[in-house]
């Protein structure tokens, strides 16, 4: 199926709406055909080409006899009160036949506004879904930007382009059928004549629409650049000033800004080339056709009501085409943006769950990890490589190590945010991709070096993704990770809300309401990921606490830069390169004197620098 057609395929959900427009349109198409032929009996007695009929057509009503029967009533009005009457009696026709077009057109429009914005509505909720579905390696291979303008731009260019026009795709064809049989019904040869011109005319369009769906991909990708450029320019504000690079920042946005706008502004006048050039081609037609039409009227083929008749047919036909040429235009332009959507929705989600997915509730035992190896994609080396590991439930099993030696990936593996490449992951004698998914991170409690936290209240921050929460299960969860005396020093207490990642916060407070989130969660198996880290001294010690009581009877699985913080650990393993190369208690480790003994001296001499030597020296050694 194309993007086209998957898109489309939204309509579905709104069927009797969809059924409704094109009865609507299809009445109004009707009465605007309706008028087309009516006009030919009073030219026909108005120009007096045709004589009054005094007597009844005999046989019954038909096709052919409509026009005598017209003929013989609209005599009658005459003769009886004069053509002026007639007149009157013609224009009232004309007025309810337009009534009653724009009745119907007005309904067509009333019925399709809420399938247009409801399969908005559906497409942005179904890509958020999708977002939320996919793996975190496919964010590692795309950019923020890139995928927000999809969310929002390209999402707003499928409804400007392609849903707003939809009513012109369906209707437009059918007003130009219908004028086209009555012309054919009339004059065949002539009909054949208009046929030739008008494909000549598709080819054209068609030609210009080719060239604007191409450019208007490279419009939308440009677009989703900026996007991307002004994120990193707000998230990274306090670097840019700091480095004093707005200069240098501006003048790469203003570059990018630039080429976006020289690429609009070429598929806006190709776009906007459509309507004229439908116009100027159809008035063409229209000269042709009546040099063309004179011949047959001076060859008596035709009659001159009937020729002014094919005339205003096709005069019917030639806004309804402007309008459906304008419509293919902008569904041409429209189709880059479907097809950038279409990416993510047919993005693959990787990490799969087994249709017998297994439930699980709770850790008994232990976690196994057997020979596990990890390759991020497009990476032509391993991140992770034969490690085997056991961890006990209950224990507390540190992880060290310079950066870049596979610590935080092997956490990841676990609550499968990745899966491994090779060897395979147990718990409890399990492999974890056996388990439901929901289920296996259910029992996982995550809290990493940079503090998640979201645009609301405090207290729906530490009860995030938990229903049926109490105020008091959420203050006891920040008692115990010593965050609840500063939340009541706030300004609304626990329905403060925090800003935008918690900006409102300092960074000891942020990463202590992740913790009370676990408490709150209370699970079975705790991975903290460089979790004091990015702490000053105060602000660690505060955490630290608030760890050590977390980790109490529950396994955790403890990543660290500062080794201090872990020496106490049931077992540290030391990792380099991907791979496991010491493990043991800290005792064990320091009196072997091996990788864990340096990072441990190394950090002592660190520590000592920072405390007796002056400080622009301090800086350049811990730099």
């Amino acid at each position: 199926m194309t993007p086209f057609l998957r898109l489309l395929s939204h309509l579905r959900n709104y069927k009797p709406l969809l059924v409704a427009n094109i009865l609507c349109n299809l009445l109004m198409v009707v009465f605007s055909v309706v008028s087309i032929p009516a006009i030919i009996p009073f030219l026909n007695i108005l120009l007096g080409e045709e004589q009054a009929m005094t007597e009844p057509p005999t046989g019954g009503l038909s096709l052919e006899r409509i026009k005598d029967h017209v003929n013989f009533y609209l005599s009658q009005i005459i003769a009886e009160n004069g053509k002026r009457t007639a007149l009157a009696y013609a224009l009232g026709l004309v007025l309810v036949l337009y009534f009653f077009k724009n009745l119907f057109r007005y309904l067509s429009q009333f019925f399709l506004s809420p399938v247009r914005n409801g399969v908005v509505r559906d497409l942005r909720q179904e890509l958020y879904d999708k977002m939320l579905a996919l793996p975190l390696a496919y964010y590692s291979e795309e950019r923020k930007g890139d995928l927000l303008a999809r969310m929002s731009v390209d999402v707003q260019e499928v409804e400007s382009s392609i849903l707003n026009v939809l009513e012109s795709i369906i209707r437009e064809p059918m007003m130009i059928v219908g004028a086209f049989a009555f012309m054919v019904y009339v004059s065949p040869g002539m009909t054949l004549f208009v046929l030739v011109l008008l494909a000549f005319t598709g080819l054209v369009i068609g030609r210009v629409g080719k060239l604007l769906k191409r450019q208007s991909r490279a419009v939308q990708e440009r677009l989703g650049g900026l996007i991307s450029m002004m994120e990193e320019g707000i998230g990274g504000l306090r670097i840019i000033k700091g480095f004093n690079a707005e200069g240098f920042q501006s003048a790469h946005f203003r570059r990018e800004n630039n080429e976006y706008r020289r690429l609009l502004v070429r598929l806006l006048w190709r776009r906007d080339l459509s309507s004229p050039l439908t116009e100027f081609l159809g008035v063409a037609t229209v000269a042709v056709l009546i040099w063309y039409g004179y011949s047959e009227v001076d060859r008596e083929v035709l009659t001159v009501p009937t020729f002014f008749a094919m005339l205003y047919a096709f005069f019917s036909m030639i806004e309804p085409a402007k309008k459906f040429a304008a419509a293919f235009y902008n569904v041409q332009k429209g189709m880059a943006a479907v097809e950038r959507i279409d990416s993510i929705r047919q993005a693959d989600l990787r990490i799969l769950e087994k249709p017998d997915a297994k439930p699980v509730a709770s850790f008994e035992d232990k976690i196994e990890l057997r020979n596990v190896g990890f390759a991020y994609a497009n990476s032509n080396r391993s991140a992770v490589e034969g490690i085997d590991l056991t961890i006990k439930k209950g224990k507390i099993v540190a992880i060290v190590g310079p950066s870049g030696a596979g610590k935080s990936t092997l956490a990841d593996l676990l609550p499968r945010f990745f899966d491994v490449t090779s060897g395979e992951i147990f718990l409890d004698g399990t492999n974890i991709q056996d388990y439901r998914l929901r289920d296996l991170r259910r029992l996982m409690g995550i809290v990493t070096q940079e503090p998640v936290l979201f645009n609301d209240s405090i207290f729906n921050n530490i009860a995030f993704g938990m229903t049926g929460v109490t105020q008091a299960a959420v203050e006891q969860a920040a008692r115990i990770a010593h965050a609840h005396d500063f939340i009541m020093e706030t300004t609304e207490g626990y329905q403060t809300n925090i800003g935008d990642r918690g900006v409102k916060l300092s960074g000891g407070q942020r990463q202590r309401l992740t913790l009370a989130r676990a408490v709150l969660a209370n699970p079975p198996i705790l991975i903290l990921d460089e979790a004091t880290s990015a702490l000053d001294s105060e602000s660690e010690r505060l955490v630290q606490d608030a760890l050590d009581v977390l980790m109490k009877n529950r396994t955790s699985i403890v990543i660290a830069h500062r080794l201090s913080t872990v020496q106490h650990a049931d077992e540290i393993v030391v990792m380099k390169d991907g791979r496991i190369i010491e493990r043991g208690s800290h005792d064990q480790l320091m009196q072997r004197g091996g990788e864990y003994g340096k990072l441990v001296d190394l950090q002592s001499f660190l520590f000592l620098v920072k405390n007796q030597m002056p400080v622009a020296v301090t800086t350049g050694l811990c730099f």
